[in-house]
């Protein structure tokens, strides 16, 4: 154990699709890999980049106003 405390976001839904991103977790398969090696800012930086990833493919829903 390292005492590292930021978990991997994996969701066993492991596919990459024509981007080349996980279509369960949103990370790369560059991102996926390194996991294990990185420390917690550098993981930080991944689940914002996989959360970015994640709201392009799937716009939070727009509630009308009219």
């Amino acid at each position: 154990m390292n005492g590292q405390s930021i978990k991997s976001p994996c969701v066993n839904v492991c596919a990459m699709d024509v981007d080349d991103v996980c279509i369960g977790c949103f990370r790369t398969m560059e991102e996926i890999a390194g996991w294990g090696r990185m420390s917690d800012p550098e993981k930080h930086a991944i689940l914002v980049k996989a959360d970015e990833r994640y709201n392009e493919r799937y716009p939070p829903l727009v509630k009308r106003t009219d």
